[in-house]
């Protein structure tokens, strides 16, 4: 099914942008754990849009309901399902897109599947359907905290200001503490002033967000089809705007020998632990989890609607040309830290539950 994502932990979405309401139902979460429903509301309130003057203007609480699975507090093992509702939607500014492709959207692609596409906001293919996988998200954190598992993500680069590629370089609470979440406060002031010009000229630009994911136990993911890699890989690849997933040294280890980029074992870790010197390989080798941090990073481009003139054409291939009206991101980089991390998430604790079906 095309819009259920996982294996054991597995997360079903429905909803569109300017539909009722978006949600989805979250299964296989273990049962008796504590399910913090003010932290599930602060992940969607880090996603949520109208947070400053670089995310779009769009006012919605995302105010999250829980509608079973939860009894007392406490996961009971039977399937969550959850829903957030639209209730600031502006459909009429998307009335001169009703048959007008957008360049570079998915306009054309989804009339071109279905015949039918619901114009307003994007419809389904609205990164406001988002939400359904930060709620999941959410859960899924929260059963990794009793493993010891963290997930943080931050803005790494906006168009051409850019972090040093290594994460220990930087202390990762200060992620939240500017508008942009990078945790270099003077790259975060020059990323955001970038991203204020070019909303200012109705343009758009992307960048990258880098992912760790600390505490990860040695033998998560399968050798073959399964790898942890390739299920961190097709999560990214998932969430719209998404062009490139790299983890480890990724590209920029193309030019070293495999004399400096071998991951050493470290003899000095003592018997109760395995480790390796460095950390090349991002954590993962043959597919499977290590047991060291697994680092990733994530691609995103510019977003696709201007608003700007732009050339394009109608349903019926005719030239025409649109001027976007609406509510934008002029970059997605600050919202999408969250959705990173809870798709991280959700693979990981979804690796974990596949793991311990395997051996005992």
């Amino acid at each position: 099914m095309s819009n259920t994502f996982g294996k054991i932990f597995t997360l079903t979405t429905f909803g569109e942008s300017h539909g009722e309401a978006v949600g989805g139902i979250v299964d296989g979460m273990p049962a008796g754990i504590a399910v913090d429903i003010d932290f599930i509301q602060s992940e969607l309130n880090r996603r949520r849009p109208g947070q400053s003057k670089i995310t779009t203007s769009r006012n919605e609480a995302d105010q999250v309901e829980l509608l079973s699975g939860v009894f007392e507090g406490v996961s009971t093992g039977s399937p969550i399902g959850f829903i957030v509702r639209n209730t600031n939607q502006h459909s009429a500014d998307y009335e001169n897109m009703r048959t007008v492709f957008r360049p570079s959207h998915a306009d054309y692609t989804y009339f071109s599947k279905y015949g039918i596409r619901d114009h307003r906001g994007g419809g389904r293919s609205s990164a406001r359907i988002t939400i359904s996988r930060v709620v999941a998200g959410a859960l899924a954190k929260l059963a990794l905290r009793q493993l010891g598992i963290t997930v943080n993500a931050y803005t790494s680069q906006v168009g051409p200001i850019a972090l040093e590629r290594d994460y220990r370089l930087y202390d990762l609470a200060r992620t939240e503490t500017n508008a942009v979440r990078c945790p270099d406060p003077q790259k975060a002031a020059e990323m955001e002033q970038l991203i204020k010009t070019v909303k200012a000229e109705g343009d758009t630009i992307g960048g990258t967000i880098t992912c760790v994911v600390a505490g990860c136990p040695a033998g998560l993911g399968e050798p073959e089809f399964g790898k942890l890699h390739a299920q961190l890989g097709a999560a990214m690849l998932s969430i719209n705007a998404v062009k490139g997933f790299e983890y480890g040294e990724g590209f920029g280890g193309l030019t070293a020998r495999g004399s400096e980029q071998n991951d050493l074992f470290d003899p000095e870790a003592g018997q109760d632990r395995v480790s390796t010197k460095t950390n090349h390989s991002g954590g993962i080798q043959g597919g499977i989890s290590n047991g060291e941090d697994i680092y990733f990073r994530v691609a995103f481009k510019p977003v696709a609607t201007l608003l700007r003139e732009q050339p394009t054409i109608d349903q019926q291939g005719n030239a025409t040309s649109l001027t976007a009206r609406g509510r934008h991101d002029p970059c997605v980089l600050p919202r999408a830290v969250p959705i990173v991390e809870a798709m991280a998430a959700i693979v990981i604790l979804d690796a974990y539950l596949q793991n311990k079906a395997v051996k005992l």
